[in-house]
C-alpha cells in the first residue's frame, strides 16, 4: 500500500458557489501586479543606489555602477528587488572575512566534500583540481555565465556544490543568532566608501589547508528530523510532532497554505515547519542518494535548495548551458518526425509526464512515499475513491465534492475526453533490493524525445534529487505546466503560482480536481472545453513572463550582483568599501 491516500476534509462546506481556482487566479494577478511594481522603481543609477540603501540598510558593493549598466543595457525588468539574495547572504555577515575565506578553503581541501573550486584571479577564472569529469560541464557553465563581467570581480575562490542535494542545514537557534548579528553589521557599513577592492586579495585566499571532511554523510537515511526540520522554530509541528500514520492524509499539514486541496501559498508550501508529514513524502527526506550536509554555516553555492537550508543560491548552469532546451520544430514543418509547439487549443488534451525513479534511493520500501512513484501510482494503479470537485449534478451552478474511483473519474463526462499519460521511462533506477516490486507496480515505457512534450496541453513538472531542469523550457512552451516541487531556485520570487504555472501540493491530493477545472469543467456543454481559455491564459502568461525575467541575460545579471556582494563579504576592508554616487 502506498503511504498517502488521496483525501481531503470536505465536511465544513461540501458545496461552493464558485470554484476556488477562480479566486486563486484573481489573487495571483493581484500579487504579481504588486510585486512587479516594486521591482524596478529606480530609473537612474542614483535612484538605484538610494533604493538599495533603503532596502538593505547599507551601501551597494563596489562596482555597483558597472552592475547597473550591465543590467539596464540588457533591459532587465528587475533592478531593485533582490531580497532573496539578501536573505541568503545575511547570516554570513556574522563572520569575519578571514573566517569566510578559511571556511571556503576548508571545504575545497578534500575531494570527499564534493564541491568544485572556481578560482578567480586578475579577471579570469580557473577550475580547481580534483573535479570529477561528470560534473565539469557545471563548473564550465558557471564560468561561462560570468565571462562578460568577470573583469569587475575581485580575486576570490568559490565553492560550488556538485551534488543535487542541499548542503547546509543550520539549526534554527544558531541561524537566528547569525542573522541577528548580520543585520547589526549593516550599521557599520553605512559610512563613506571606496569603490574598489583590497589590493591583496589573491594572497588572502592562498591558504594551505590539510584535507578536512567538512560534512556529515547521511545518504540513504531519513534526513528530515536531523537536517530538514532543524531550521524550524522549536515549537513548530515539524520539531514537536512525528507523523507515524503515514497512510492517512495530514490535513493540518497542508491547510495553512491551501484552500481545500488547492495550493494557495506557493512560498509557504515549501516550508517543512508546519508539515511534519513531509518526512515521508519526498526522496530528499526519505533516502537521498548523495547527502553530505553540515550543521554549521559553510559558504556553498548551490543551484537549488530545500526550504530552511542555508546554501547560497546561484543560477543553474544546467539552464544556462541549455542541457535541456525548448527547441520545437517550425510550425509549418512537413516532416512526419517534426515536433512543433502548436497553439494550446490544437494540442492533445492530455495530462503528460515522463521521468525516472531518481528522486531518492529506495531502502526498505521508501519508494512508496516518493513523489514521482506516488504520481505514477495515482494515475495508473490507485483503487480507492477520490474526492474531486465538480459541478453539482443536481445544481450545476454550484461546485460539490464527489467521491469517485479513478476509473469513474476518467470516464466522467467532465474528463472522459481527457487522457492521462504518466509513466516511468526506460528502467527502474536507484532501487537497490526494491527493484522487482517497483517493476511489478509500474512497468516502464521507452524514453521520448524531449521536444515530444509540446504535443500535450498539460505537462507535469516534478523535481527529483534536486531542482527540475525541465521547468524553464516547459514554461517557454504553449503548454500549461502543473508543478509540484520541494526545492526552490534563485528565481522563485519572480514567478507567481496560478498566473504563470499551476501549483500542485506534494501530496498530490488536488491533482484530479485541478485537472477537472481546466480540462473539463463543462460550463459550455462540452466537457472538453469549459476552462480551456483559463488554461491557455496561464500558459501564455507564463511563456511571456519567462521570456522577460528568466532569460540567460537575467541569470548573468543575478550572478554578477551575487558575486559583487560575495566579493565584499570576503574583503578585509568590507566596512570601508562600497559604491557611492560621485559628487557632482
Amino acid at each position: 500500500m502506498f503511504l498517502v491516500r488521496v483525501a481531503v476534509d470536505v465536511t465544513p462546506k461540501n458545496e461552493f458557489d464558485g470554484h476556488p481556482i477562480d479566486k486563486l487566479m484573481t489573487e495571483a494577478t493581484e500579487l504579481h501586479t504588486v510585486w512587479s511594481r516594486q521591482t524596478a522603481t529606480s530609473q537612474t543609477l542614483s535612484q538605484a543606489v538610494a533604493e538599495y540603501r533603503r532596502r538593505y540598510r547599507r551601501q551597494p558593493p563596489p562596482h555597483f555602477d558597472k552592475w547597473y549598466e550591465y543590467a539596464t543595457s540588457r533591459k532587465s525588468l528587475i533592478i531593485d528587488d533582490f531580497d532573496s539574495m539578501y536573505e541568503d547572504l545575511l547570516p554570513f555577515w556574522a563572520f569575519e572575512p578571514q573566517d569566510l575565506r578559511a571556511r571556503t578553503r576548508e571545504i575545497l581541501s578534500d575531494p570527499w566534500n564534493e564541491v568544485a573550486e572556481v578560482a578567480i584571479r586578475l579577471g579570469s577564472a580557473e577550475i580547481g583540481e580534483n573535479l570529477v569529469p561528470t560534473h565539469r560541464w557545471m563548473v564550465e557553465g558557471a564560468i561561462e555565465m560570468m565571462k562578460d563581467f568577470i573583469g569587475w570581480l575581485p580575486d576570490m575562490d568559490l565553492a560550488l556544490n556538485i551534488n543535487d542535494e542541499s548542503r547546509v542545514a543550520v539549526p534554527y537557534e544558531v541561524l537566528q543568532n547569525y542573522r541577528k548579528i548580520g543585520a547589526a553589521a549593516r550599521r557599520s557599513n553605512s559610512i563613506a566608501k571606496e569603490n574598489s577592492w583590497s589590493t591583496n586579495r589573491a594572497q588572502s585566499w592562498d591558504l594551505e589547508e590539510e584535507p578536512r571532511r567538512m560534512f556529515e554523510d547521511a545518504s540513504f537515511t531519513n534526513t528530515f528530523y536531523n537536517y530538514g526540520s532543524t531550521s524550524c522554530p522549536p515549537d513548530s509541528p515539524a520539531r514537536r510532532k512525528h507523523i507515524w500514520d503515514s497512510r492517512t492524509l495530514c490535513t493540518s499539514c497542508f491547510s495553512p497554505h491551501s484552500i481545500g486541496p488547492f495550493l494557495r501559498n506557493w512560498t509557504l508550501s515549501a516550508s517543512p515547519c508546519h508539515q511534519p508529514d513531509l518526512a515521508h513524502l519526498h526522496g530528499f527526506y526519505l533516502s537521498p542518494g548523495a547527502f553530505k550536509t553540515a550543521h554549521q554555516p559553510l559558504p556553498v553555492f548551490s543551484q537549488s535548495k530545500a526550504h530552511g537550508y542555508a546554501d547560497l543560491l546561484y543560477p543553474s548552469p544546467w539552464n544556462y548551458m541549455d542541457k535541456v532546451r525548448y527547441d520545437p520544430s517550425p510550425a509549418d514543418a512537413a516532416d512526419e518526425n517534426a515536433r512543433p509547439d502548436r497553439p494550446f487549443s490544437e494540442k492533445k488534451n492530455t495530462l503528460f509526464w515522463r521521468g525516472a525513479t531518481s528522486e531518492g534511493v529506495s531502502v526498505v520500501g521508501t519508494w512508496k512515499g516518493m513523489a514521482r512513484q506516488r504520481l505514477v501510482h495515482l494515475a495508473n494503479n490507485h483503487t480507492s475513491n477520490i474526492p474531486i470537485l465538480l459541478p453539482n449534478p443536481s445544481n450545476p451552478s454550484k461546485q460539490k465534492y464527489q467521491f469517485l474511483s479513478p476509473n469513474e473519474i476518467k470516464s466522467h463526462p467532465y474528463l472522459q475526453n481527457t487522457t492521462i499519460d504518466i509513466a516511468i521511462v526506460d528502467l527502474i533506477v536507484r532501487c537497490r533490493d526494491n527493484c522487482p516490486p517497483q517493476e511489478a507496480e509500474f512497468g516502464v515505457v521507452p524514453k521520448i524525445e524531449f521536444q515530444d512534450h509540446w504535443r500535450y496541453r498539460y505537462l507535469i513538472d516534478m523535481d527529483g534529487a534536486g531542482f527540475s531542469g525541465r521547468f524553464l523550457p516547459f514554461l517557454q512552451s504553449h503548454s500549461l505546466v502543473f508543478k509540484t516541487a520541494l526545492f526552490r531556485e534563485w528565481y522563485d520570487t519572480r514567478i507567481t503560482a496560478w498566473r504563470h504555472f499551476v501549483p500542485i501540493d506534494l501530496r498530490l491530493h488536488g491533482l484530479w480536481s485541478t485537472l477537472a477545472y481546466f480540462a473539463g469543467d463543462g460550463k459550455d456543454g462540452d466537457g472538453n472545453a469549459g476552462r480551456v481559455k483559463e488554461a491557455e491564459l496561464i500558459a501564455e502568461q507564463g511563456r511571456e513572463w519567462v521570456g522577460k525575467v528568466l532569460r540567460k541575460e537575467d541569470m548573468e545579471i543575478y550572478f554578477f550582483r551575487l558575486l559583487l556582494e560575495w566579493g565584499r563579504l570576503t574583503d578585509d576592508r568590507r566596512d570601508e568599501i562600497g559604491f557611492e554616487m560621485p559628487d557632482v
